[in-house]
């Protein structure tokens, strides 16, 4: 089974070593056709110290507590002023 890969922003970094990702996913609607955003949020365990508003690559992974099965691989694009 392949794990699923998703990019998002971070909209939170209050708790310890977890992070808050909102990912955009586009749907097309089935009668009109117009392309609807909804978007979902999601909990990632973070070893990588990243900033609020960094735009990041997450993976699914095996559970790290009961509502983390996210990680962060990579940051993608920083915020301006991290010192990443």
């Amino acid at each position: 089974m392949t794990k699923r890969i998703f990019e998002g922003q971070v909209v939170s970094t209050k708790m310890q070593q977890t992070i808050v990702v909102a990912v955009d996913i586009p749907k097309r609607h089935k009668v009109y056709g117009k392309v609807i955003r909804n978007t979902k949020r999601f909990k990632a365990h973070d070893e990588l110290g990243v900033n609020l508003g960094d735009i990041v690559r997450i993976e699914e992974s095996t559970p790290y507590s009961k509502e983390v099965c996210w990680k962060v691989t990579e940051v993608i694009e920083p915020v301006e002023g991290s010192k990443q």
